[in-house]
């Protein structure tokens, strides 16, 4: 994984520095809120219902068990002993006092690990495939690309101040686990008559206007990929509006300019930024991918655990939350944050020190923060499988349950969040707590909920959707179906009126028995509904 430079260090340190000293002006009273807020905001703190939160990135998902343990170090002494893995692949604490925020910067910066563009309308922490390097149907390994990036964005004095924030997702298989065409940028790696480089897609996103991103160049050579994004970047900070907060994302310039007229302001602007040169020579992206070499993996397959076979929990955890891995011998373990009854993406400081010792001894001191809000050890030997089950087992991590009902992505809602207007972790536990004796009958289904329009909880993207809103001054949940993040990409479609919390998973239930009793033969639940469409799932749930 990518180590630090000075460059890197300086500028962490730098930044912490500069922080310290702003926090302390405004706790003396010399900087007022609305003074302090964009300052706060740039260094991913925000001001939550009771405290603040701060929000750590994780770039492209990938951490190691140093980096990992001082997670739990933070969550047991700055916060109340747990963390939240989000969608956009970082990590948050909720219960963060302003005074200590410079201090956990200042750990943080030691761990080559920050919080900067964490928020803020610049370009947020890039996200990609968190089974990058191991999984067996990519053409490359994207986060070294991902990382050009990373380095590319930060601090890029052009787009500091975009209309507004700015989200960039790198895969690199035609498989998509990272919702690549829901971003604002979405890049896909791939090779064209031998050639390395990118298939481009911009304008996606989620929020009160959901949309998918188009294809705009169907490949830009690697060596100027680059140059290329500076361009559809500059032709959005050109022509984004600025006047009104609900209209200021690239989406909404690539629907109202349409895709055809900003592919072609991107390609004129492309031209211009090709004689600037600022794509980096080979040797900078050479040396970048050799800090993502794969690690040294056993030589001879390795074989599977003689106690494995005999025992039933194990094997439908194996079948449920491990995947094939491109090296003969190892397998991709995700570990579930999501017990059933508890709160999505939420791990305690024990339980994350336990991935962290897991990773140190079982898979090349490597994990990676998944959008679903899971962690992933990507290089697990296939004879050390038991081992690490038992291991998640006795730290309550070992939910066999991914990409199943309760495997669900939650925002943190009315709980936490200032801008929510419903509760998304209370409906989560029960859901997830009323179909866990049935989830595995009703296969790959993924519901997500959002507390409000923001969409942070991508209920757009869900099979089942959720969407809080308030309607007159009480709770109230829109049921979507129909959506999807991955390469099949679609946007969920809302059922009818609106449910009260118990009405929701009622709903739900209705949703998965129409599923049950309509399904072919190894159908999944999005496959039958985009069979048979809505109407057949409306009279289920309103009669």
């Amino acid at each position: 994984m990518y180590k630090y430079d000075e460059y890197d260090q300086s500028i962490v340190d730098a930044r912490v520095e500069e922080f310290r000293d702003q926090v302390q002006r405004r706790l003396a009273g010399q900087l007022t809120e609305d003074q302090f807020k964009p300052l706060r905001l740039m260094n991913g703190l925000y001001l939550q219902l009771h405290a603040y939160m701060l929000r750590v990135a994780v770039p492209y998902g990938t951490l190691n068990g140093r980096q990992m343990r001082l997670l739990a170090h933070i969550a047991r002494t700055y916060d109340r002993g747990y963390g939240h893995f989000t969608t956009r692949q970082n990590i948050q604490y909720n219960w963060i006092k302003l005074a200590d925020a410079p201090d956990i910067l200042a750990e943080l910066a030691k761990a080559e690990m920050h919080a900067i563009q964490t928020s803020g309308n610049c370009i947020r922490n890039i996200s990609s495939d968190q089974f990058a390097g191991a999984a067996a149907d990519e053409v490359t390994d994207p986060r070294p690309w991902a990382e050009l990036l990373r380095q590319w964005s930060t601090f890029h004095p052009e787009f500091t101040y975009l209309p507004r924030k700015f989200k960039i997702a790198v895969i690199a298989a035609d498989e998509d686990r990272a919702a690549m065409r829901l971003h604002d940028i979405g890049l896909q790696i791939t090779r064209r008559d031998g050639i390395l480089g990118a298939r481009v897609f911009v304008g996606g996103g989620m929020g009160r206007t959901p949309m998918i991103a188009p294809e705009i160049r169907d490949f830009v050579p690697a060596d100027q990929l680059l140059s290329y994004l500076e361009a559809a970047l500059r032709v959005y900070n050109r022509y984004g509006r600025r006047d009104n907060i609900y209209k200021a994302r690239i989406k909404i310039l690539v629907h109202e300019i349409g895709a055809d007229r900003y592919r072609d302001e991107v390609e004129l602007e492309f031209a211009q930024v090709l004689t600037l040169g600022i794509d980096p020579p080979a040797a900078e992206l050479a040396r970048i991918s050799a800090m993502f070499a794969p690690p040294a993996f056993d030589a001879v397959p390795s074989v599977p655990h003689e106690l494995a076979a005999h025992d039933p929990d194990f094997a439908i955890w194996r079948t449920q939350n491990v995947s094939a891995h491109k090296q003969p011998g190892y397998a991709i373990v995700t570990v579930s944050l999501k017990p059933i009854g508890g709160i999505p993406g939420d791990a305690s400081a024990d339980q994350i020190n336990v991935m962290a010792d897991l990773a140190e001894r079982y898979s090349h001191d490597e994990l990676r923060v998944t959008h679903a809000q899971n962690i992933v050890l990507p290089h697990v030997r296939e004879a050390d499988l038991y081992a690490v089950w038992q291991a998640l087992a006795d730290a309550g991590l070992a939910e066999a349950n991914l990409d199943l009902i309760s495997d669900i992505i939650a925002c943190p809602g009315l709980d936490y969040c200032s801008l929510a207007n419903a509760r998304s972790i209370p409906l989560a536990q029960k859901i997830a707590t009323r179909f866990a004796p049935r989830q595995q009958d009703l296969g790959e289904l993924k519901l997500k909920i959002s507390g409000c329009i923001n969409a942070c909880g991508h209920h757009h993207a869900g099979h089942i959707g959720i969407l809080g809103v308030d309607r007159k001054g009480t709770e109230n949940y829109q049921l979507l179906l129909g959506g999807s993040g991955a390469e099949d990409v679609s946007l969920g479609k809302i059922t009818g009126p609106g449910f009260d919390e118990d009405g929701i998973v009622d709903a739900i239930e209705r949703v998965a028995d129409r599923y049950v009793a309509e399904r072919s033969e190894g159908e999944r639940f999005l496959d039958t509904y985009r069979r048979i469409g809505m109407q057949p799932f409306k009279e289920a749930i309103y009669g």
